[in-house]
Protein backbone atom coordinates (compact mmCIF):
# COMPACT_ATOMS: atom_id res chain seq x y z
CA UNK A 1 0.00 0.00 0.00
CA UNK A 2 1.70 3.34 -1.11
CA UNK A 3 -0.05 5.69 1.39
CA UNK A 4 -2.62 5.62 4.46
CA UNK A 5 -6.33 6.82 3.83
CA UNK A 6 -8.68 7.73 6.32
CA UNK A 7 -11.34 5.20 4.80
CA UNK A 8 -10.72 2.02 2.50
CA UNK A 9 -14.30 3.50 0.27
CA UNK A 10 -16.73 5.91 0.59
CA UNK A 11 -20.52 5.37 -0.49
CA UNK A 12 -22.45 8.69 -1.27
CA UNK A 13 -25.88 8.41 -0.72
CA UNK A 14 -27.90 6.25 1.78
CA UNK A 15 -30.29 5.45 0.42
CA UNK A 16 -31.41 1.64 -0.25
CA UNK A 17 -28.46 0.84 -3.12
CA UNK A 18 -25.90 3.35 -1.33
CA UNK A 19 -26.70 1.39 2.07
CA UNK A 20 -26.40 -1.72 0.15
CA UNK A 21 -22.78 -1.15 -1.54
CA UNK A 22 -21.90 0.09 2.14
CA UNK A 23 -22.57 -3.13 3.24
CA UNK A 24 -20.87 -4.98 0.34
CA UNK A 25 -17.83 -3.26 0.67
CA UNK A 26 -17.61 -3.61 4.56
CA UNK A 27 -18.11 -7.72 3.93
CA UNK A 28 -14.74 -7.63 2.22
CA UNK A 29 -13.36 -6.38 5.53
CA UNK A 30 -12.75 -2.72 3.99
CA UNK A 31 -13.46 0.41 6.34
CA UNK A 32 -16.63 2.57 4.81
CA UNK A 33 -17.93 5.63 5.21
CA UNK A 34 -21.40 6.62 3.98
CA UNK A 35 -22.29 10.23 3.37
CA UNK A 36 -25.74 11.26 3.68
CA UNK A 37 -26.88 14.93 2.71
CA UNK A 38 -30.36 14.60 4.21
CA UNK A 39 -30.93 14.73 7.80
CA UNK A 40 -32.01 10.79 7.59
CA UNK A 41 -31.10 7.43 5.53
CA UNK A 42 -33.40 6.63 2.85
CA UNK A 43 -34.88 10.09 2.37
CA UNK A 44 -34.86 9.95 -1.03
CA UNK A 45 -36.04 7.63 -3.96
CA UNK A 46 -36.08 4.84 -1.53
CA UNK A 47 -38.58 6.57 0.67
CA UNK A 48 -41.41 7.49 -1.69
CA UNK A 49 -42.24 4.28 -3.62
CA UNK A 50 -44.45 1.07 -3.81
CA UNK A 51 -41.93 -0.79 -1.42
CA UNK A 52 -42.87 -4.02 -3.69
CA UNK A 53 -40.86 -6.78 -4.20
CA UNK A 54 -40.76 -7.39 -7.84
CA UNK A 55 -39.85 -10.52 -9.13
CA UNK A 56 -38.63 -9.51 -12.40
CA UNK A 57 -40.97 -9.73 -14.82
CA UNK A 58 -40.72 -6.90 -17.26
CA UNK A 59 -37.03 -6.73 -17.93
CA UNK A 60 -34.53 -7.42 -21.07
CA UNK A 61 -32.97 -10.63 -20.46
CA UNK A 62 -29.42 -10.30 -20.30
CA UNK A 63 -30.67 -6.31 -18.95
CA UNK A 64 -28.84 -5.72 -15.49
CA UNK A 65 -32.08 -4.44 -14.42
CA UNK A 66 -33.11 -8.13 -15.09
CA UNK A 67 -30.24 -9.82 -13.30
CA UNK A 68 -30.36 -7.95 -10.43
CA UNK A 69 -33.87 -8.30 -9.94
CA UNK A 70 -34.16 -11.45 -9.85
CA UNK A 71 -30.67 -12.12 -7.67
CA UNK A 72 -31.57 -9.42 -5.41
CA UNK A 73 -35.35 -10.53 -4.94
CA UNK A 74 -34.10 -13.89 -3.64
CA UNK A 75 -31.10 -12.75 -1.56
CA UNK A 76 -33.65 -9.98 -0.07
CA UNK A 77 -35.94 -12.78 0.65
CA UNK A 78 -32.80 -14.26 3.02
CA UNK A 79 -32.31 -11.43 4.53
CA UNK A 80 -35.00 -9.94 5.86
CA UNK A 81 -36.17 -13.21 7.03
CA UNK A 82 -32.99 -14.10 8.65
CA UNK A 83 -33.54 -10.27 10.75
CA UNK A 84 -36.93 -10.70 11.18
CA UNK A 85 -37.74 -7.37 9.11
CA UNK A 86 -41.70 -7.59 8.11
CA UNK A 87 -41.88 -8.74 5.05
CA UNK A 88 -45.24 -10.57 2.80
CA UNK A 89 -44.48 -12.48 0.05
CA UNK A 90 -48.33 -12.10 -1.00
CA UNK A 91 -47.92 -12.85 -4.58
CA UNK A 92 -48.76 -10.70 -7.79
CA UNK A 93 -51.49 -10.67 -10.49
CA UNK A 94 -50.79 -9.21 -13.93
CA UNK A 95 -53.84 -8.79 -15.43
CA UNK A 96 -55.46 -8.29 -18.64
CA UNK A 97 -58.58 -6.30 -18.18
CA UNK A 98 -59.73 -6.77 -21.65
CA UNK A 99 -59.24 -9.55 -24.65
CA UNK A 100 -56.99 -7.30 -26.55
CA UNK A 101 -54.53 -7.16 -23.40
CA UNK A 102 -54.36 -11.22 -23.30
CA UNK A 103 -50.82 -11.06 -26.05
CA UNK A 104 -49.52 -8.29 -23.73
CA UNK A 105 -49.49 -10.41 -20.84
CA UNK A 106 -48.13 -13.31 -22.56
CA UNK A 107 -45.51 -11.41 -23.40
CA UNK A 108 -44.59 -10.59 -20.33
CA UNK A 109 -44.77 -14.50 -19.02
CA UNK A 110 -42.53 -15.13 -21.70
CA UNK A 111 -40.22 -12.56 -20.77
CA UNK A 112 -40.19 -13.35 -17.08
CA UNK A 113 -39.78 -17.10 -17.58
CA UNK A 114 -36.50 -16.26 -20.26
CA UNK A 115 -35.20 -14.46 -16.61
CA UNK A 116 -35.48 -17.40 -14.45
CA UNK A 117 -38.51 -15.82 -12.31
CA UNK A 118 -39.75 -19.40 -10.57
CA UNK A 119 -43.59 -20.58 -9.84
CA UNK A 120 -45.71 -18.59 -13.08
CA UNK A 121 -48.58 -19.35 -13.78
CA UNK A 122 -51.62 -18.62 -16.50
CA UNK A 123 -54.57 -17.88 -15.21
CA UNK A 124 -58.08 -17.78 -17.02
CA UNK A 125 -60.02 -15.60 -15.86
CA UNK A 126 -62.22 -17.43 -13.57
CA UNK A 127 -59.17 -18.79 -11.84
CA UNK A 128 -58.65 -15.07 -11.56
CA UNK A 129 -61.18 -14.16 -9.39
CA UNK A 130 -61.21 -17.21 -8.05
CA UNK A 131 -58.27 -15.82 -6.33
CA UNK A 132 -59.72 -12.61 -5.95
CA UNK A 133 -63.27 -11.89 -6.70
CA UNK A 134 -63.89 -8.71 -6.90
CA UNK A 135 -61.17 -8.44 -9.97
CA UNK A 136 -62.00 -8.05 -13.44
CA UNK A 137 -59.76 -10.17 -15.41
CA UNK A 138 -60.05 -11.55 -19.18
CA UNK A 139 -56.91 -13.67 -18.01
CA UNK A 140 -53.65 -13.11 -15.96
CA UNK A 141 -50.12 -14.25 -14.84
CA UNK A 142 -49.55 -15.45 -10.78
CA UNK A 143 -45.97 -14.06 -9.55
CA UNK A 144 -46.18 -15.84 -6.50
CA UNK A 145 -42.62 -14.68 -6.01
CA UNK A 146 -44.08 -10.98 -5.55
CA UNK A 147 -44.32 -9.52 -2.52
CA UNK A 148 -44.03 -6.02 0.04
CA UNK A 149 -41.27 -5.26 2.78
CA UNK A 150 -40.53 -2.63 5.61
CA UNK A 151 -38.18 -0.85 3.33
CA UNK A 152 -37.01 1.10 6.35
CA UNK A 153 -36.49 -1.62 8.10
CA UNK A 154 -34.54 -2.69 5.62
CA UNK A 155 -32.42 0.52 5.57
CA UNK A 156 -31.79 0.37 9.19
CA UNK A 157 -30.67 -3.22 9.21
CA UNK A 158 -28.24 -2.70 6.19
CA UNK A 159 -26.87 0.58 8.33
CA UNK A 160 -26.61 -1.59 11.63
CA UNK A 161 -24.71 -3.77 9.38
CA UNK A 162 -21.99 -1.13 8.45
CA UNK A 163 -21.67 -0.06 11.43
CA UNK A 164 -21.07 -3.30 13.16
CA UNK A 165 -18.12 -3.54 10.89
CA UNK A 166 -16.64 -0.71 11.99
CA UNK A 167 -17.62 1.77 8.79
CA UNK A 168 -19.68 4.86 9.27
CA UNK A 169 -23.09 6.46 8.08
CA UNK A 170 -22.97 9.76 8.39
CA UNK A 171 -26.37 12.26 7.59
CA UNK A 172 -26.29 15.51 6.68
CA UNK A 173 -22.91 15.68 5.39
CA UNK A 174 -23.27 16.49 1.72
CA UNK A 175 -20.57 15.71 -0.71
CA UNK A 176 -19.08 18.42 -2.67
CA UNK A 177 -16.60 17.03 -4.39
CA UNK A 178 -14.04 15.10 -5.23
CA UNK A 179 -10.57 14.68 -6.77
CA UNK A 180 -8.36 11.78 -7.80
CA UNK A 181 -4.26 11.85 -5.62
CA UNK A 182 -1.54 11.38 -7.27
CA UNK A 183 -0.87 7.88 -5.87
CA UNK A 184 -4.40 6.54 -5.89
CA UNK A 185 -7.85 7.03 -4.24
CA UNK A 186 -9.83 10.02 -4.09
CA UNK A 187 -9.74 13.63 -1.42
CA UNK A 188 -13.83 13.85 -1.28
CA UNK A 189 -15.07 17.40 0.69
CA UNK A 190 -17.88 16.62 2.74
CA UNK A 191 -20.03 20.04 3.45
CA UNK A 192 -22.58 20.48 6.49
CA UNK A 193 -21.84 21.63 9.91
CA UNK A 194 -19.03 19.44 10.51
CA UNK A 195 -17.34 19.95 7.31
CA UNK A 196 -14.04 18.06 6.32
CA UNK A 197 -11.82 16.83 3.63
CA UNK A 198 -11.43 12.90 3.74
CA UNK A 199 -9.09 10.88 1.64
CA UNK A 200 -10.33 7.51 0.16
CA UNK A 201 -9.04 4.53 -1.38
CA UNK A 202 -12.42 3.92 -3.09
CA UNK A 203 -15.28 5.92 -4.39
CA UNK A 204 -19.00 4.80 -5.14
CA UNK A 205 -21.75 7.40 -6.12
CA UNK A 206 -25.28 5.90 -5.46
CA UNK A 207 -26.99 9.47 -4.97
CA UNK A 208 -30.42 8.86 -6.90
CA UNK A 209 -31.62 11.93 -8.10
CA UNK A 210 -28.47 13.45 -7.73
CA UNK A 211 -26.34 11.05 -9.62
CA UNK A 212 -25.70 13.40 -12.53
CA UNK A 213 -24.77 16.36 -9.99
CA UNK A 214 -22.64 14.20 -8.22
CA UNK A 215 -20.28 13.06 -11.18
CA UNK A 216 -20.17 16.31 -12.04
CA UNK A 217 -18.72 17.30 -8.87
CA UNK A 218 -15.38 14.21 -9.49
CA UNK A 219 -12.30 16.33 -10.89
CA UNK A 220 -11.28 14.76 -13.78
CA UNK A 221 -15.11 12.75 -15.13
CA UNK A 222 -15.77 13.67 -18.41
CA UNK A 223 -18.73 15.65 -19.04
CA UNK A 224 -19.69 13.58 -21.77
CA UNK A 225 -20.06 10.10 -20.25
CA UNK A 226 -22.61 11.74 -17.71
CA UNK A 227 -25.98 10.39 -19.23
CA UNK A 228 -28.79 13.03 -19.03
CA UNK A 229 -30.97 12.88 -16.27
CA UNK A 230 -35.13 13.16 -16.35
CA UNK A 231 -37.58 13.32 -12.87
CA UNK A 232 -40.23 11.10 -13.59
CA UNK A 233 -42.93 11.66 -10.53
CA UNK A 234 -45.64 9.04 -9.74
CA UNK A 235 -48.46 10.16 -6.95
CA UNK A 236 -50.38 7.50 -5.10
CA UNK A 237 -53.67 7.29 -3.49
CA UNK A 238 -55.19 5.67 -0.61
CA UNK A 239 -58.08 3.96 -0.61
CA UNK A 240 -60.95 4.84 2.11
CA UNK A 241 -62.17 1.78 3.41
CA UNK A 242 -61.59 -2.21 3.72
CA UNK A 243 -58.93 -3.48 0.79
CA UNK A 244 -59.99 -5.11 -1.86
CA UNK A 245 -57.23 -7.40 -2.50
CA UNK A 246 -54.69 -9.14 -0.90
CA UNK A 247 -52.36 -9.96 -3.54
CA UNK A 248 -50.65 -7.39 -5.82
CA UNK A 249 -52.62 -6.31 -8.99
CA UNK A 250 -50.85 -5.10 -11.61
CA UNK A 251 -52.41 -4.29 -15.26
CA UNK A 252 -49.74 -4.28 -17.85
CA UNK A 253 -47.06 -1.52 -18.12
CA UNK A 254 -47.62 2.07 -19.39
CA UNK A 255 -44.53 2.92 -21.98
CA UNK A 256 -41.55 4.25 -19.47
CA UNK A 257 -43.16 2.34 -16.27
CA UNK A 258 -44.88 -0.66 -14.71
CA UNK A 259 -48.05 1.74 -14.15
CA UNK A 260 -50.41 2.47 -11.78
CA UNK A 261 -51.04 -0.63 -9.53
CA UNK A 262 -52.63 -1.59 -6.81
CA UNK A 263 -51.01 -3.05 -3.65
CA UNK A 264 -52.70 -3.94 0.38
CA UNK A 265 -49.47 -2.26 2.58
CA UNK A 266 -48.20 -3.92 5.50
CA UNK A 267 -50.58 -1.70 7.59
CA UNK A 268 -53.84 -3.85 5.72
CA UNK A 269 -54.91 -0.41 4.13
CA UNK A 270 -55.05 -0.66 0.04
CA UNK A 271 -52.71 1.49 -1.86
CA UNK A 272 -52.79 3.07 -5.91
CA UNK A 273 -50.43 3.70 -7.67
CA UNK A 274 -47.68 5.27 -9.04
CA UNK A 275 -48.52 7.37 -12.36
CA UNK A 276 -45.41 8.76 -14.29
CA UNK A 277 -45.72 12.83 -15.21
CA UNK A 278 -42.19 14.21 -15.94
CA UNK A 279 -41.19 16.98 -13.71
CA UNK A 280 -38.42 19.45 -13.87
CA UNK A 281 -38.00 19.67 -10.41
CA UNK A 282 -38.19 17.58 -6.57
CA UNK A 283 -41.91 18.77 -6.06
CA UNK A 284 -43.96 16.01 -4.30
CA UNK A 285 -46.97 17.45 -4.14
CA UNK A 286 -50.09 15.40 -4.40
CA UNK A 287 -52.85 16.92 -7.16
CA UNK A 288 -56.29 15.77 -5.39
CA UNK A 289 -58.09 16.54 -8.66
CA UNK A 290 -56.22 13.48 -10.12
CA UNK A 291 -58.12 11.22 -7.75
CA UNK A 292 -61.06 11.12 -10.60
CA UNK A 293 -58.49 10.16 -13.09
CA UNK A 294 -57.07 7.04 -10.89
CA UNK A 295 -60.64 6.12 -10.62
CA UNK A 296 -61.59 5.46 -14.05
CA UNK A 297 -57.72 3.93 -14.40
CA UNK A 298 -58.27 1.49 -11.31
CA UNK A 299 -61.98 0.59 -12.36
CA UNK A 300 -60.57 -0.73 -15.67
CA UNK A 301 -59.59 -3.86 -13.10
CA UNK A 302 -61.92 -3.00 -9.94
CA UNK A 303 -65.33 -2.31 -10.61
CA UNK A 304 -66.49 -2.12 -7.37
CA UNK A 305 -64.63 1.30 -6.46
CA UNK A 306 -66.53 3.16 -4.50
CA UNK A 307 -67.07 6.94 -5.32
CA UNK A 308 -64.98 9.44 -3.24
CA UNK A 309 -62.72 6.57 -1.89
CA UNK A 310 -59.55 7.61 -2.63
CA UNK A 311 -57.53 10.18 -1.09
CA UNK A 312 -54.24 11.60 -1.71
CA UNK A 313 -51.02 9.92 0.07
CA UNK A 314 -47.93 11.16 -1.45
CA UNK A 315 -45.74 11.15 -4.60
CA UNK A 316 -41.92 9.97 -5.51
CA UNK A 317 -39.65 10.87 -7.83
CA UNK A 318 -37.91 8.50 -9.98
CA UNK A 319 -34.28 9.33 -11.49
CA UNK A 320 -34.96 8.26 -15.16
CA UNK A 321 -32.28 7.81 -18.03
CA UNK A 322 -35.15 8.76 -20.76
CA UNK A 323 -37.41 11.53 -21.56
CA UNK A 324 -40.98 10.93 -22.73
CA UNK A 325 -41.25 9.25 -25.99
CA UNK A 326 -37.98 7.75 -25.49
CA UNK A 327 -37.03 3.61 -24.96
CA UNK A 328 -36.33 2.59 -21.38
CA UNK A 329 -32.80 1.88 -20.47
CA UNK A 330 -31.07 -0.28 -18.36
CA UNK A 331 -29.17 0.69 -15.02
CA UNK A 332 -25.66 2.52 -15.95
CA UNK A 333 -22.89 1.51 -13.71
CA UNK A 334 -20.06 3.16 -14.54
CA UNK A 335 -16.57 1.99 -14.03
CA UNK A 336 -12.85 3.29 -15.62
CA UNK A 337 -14.05 1.65 -18.80
CA UNK A 338 -16.23 4.71 -19.42
CA UNK A 339 -14.77 7.38 -17.01
CA UNK A 340 -11.15 6.51 -16.74
CA UNK A 341 -10.64 6.97 -13.09
CA UNK A 342 -9.47 3.97 -11.07
CA UNK A 343 -11.16 3.50 -8.03
CA UNK A 344 -14.61 4.80 -8.85
CA UNK A 345 -18.15 3.77 -9.41
CA UNK A 346 -20.86 6.01 -10.45
CA UNK A 347 -24.33 4.68 -10.63
CA UNK A 348 -26.99 6.32 -12.93
CA UNK A 349 -31.16 5.84 -13.72
CA UNK A 350 -31.20 3.28 -10.79
CA UNK A 351 -34.83 3.20 -10.36
CA UNK A 352 -37.29 0.44 -9.86
CA UNK A 353 -36.72 -2.29 -9.73
CA UNK A 354 -33.48 -0.46 -8.06
CA UNK A 355 -34.61 -1.39 -4.45
CA UNK A 356 -35.32 -5.11 -5.43
CA UNK A 357 -32.18 -5.68 -6.91
CA UNK A 358 -29.96 -3.25 -4.39
CA UNK A 359 -27.88 -6.37 -2.41
CA UNK A 360 -27.03 -7.38 -5.73
CA UNK A 361 -26.31 -4.32 -6.57
CA UNK A 362 -24.47 -3.53 -3.87
CA UNK A 363 -22.23 -6.99 -4.30
CA UNK A 364 -21.65 -6.06 -8.02
CA UNK A 365 -19.96 -2.65 -7.00
CA UNK A 366 -17.92 -3.85 -4.45
CA UNK A 367 -16.57 -7.36 -6.53
CA UNK A 368 -16.04 -4.20 -9.43
CA UNK A 369 -14.35 -2.25 -7.11
CA UNK A 370 -12.18 -4.57 -5.58
CA UNK A 371 -11.24 -7.60 -8.52
CA UNK A 372 -8.36 -5.99 -9.23
CA UNK A 373 -7.23 -5.29 -5.42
Amino acid sequence: MLKDFDFDATVVGAGAVGLACGRALSKRGLTVLVLEKEGHIGQGVSSRNSEVIHGGLYYPTGSLKAQFCVAGRRALYDFLASRKIDHWKCGKLVVATETAEVERIEGIFEQATANGVEGLEHLTGAQARALEPELNAHAAILSPESGLFDSHGYMLALRGEIEDAGGSVVVSAPFEGAAPLSGGGFSIRVGGEGAMTVTSRLLATAPGLSAQAVAGQIEGYPPQDIPTGHFGKGVYFRLIGRAPFDRLIYPPPIPGALGTHYRKDLGGQGVFGPDLAYVETEDYSVDPAKADEFARYIRRFWPGLPDGALTPDYAGIRPKLHGPGEPQPDFQLHGREHHGLDGLMALFGIESPGLTGSLAIGEAVAAALTETE
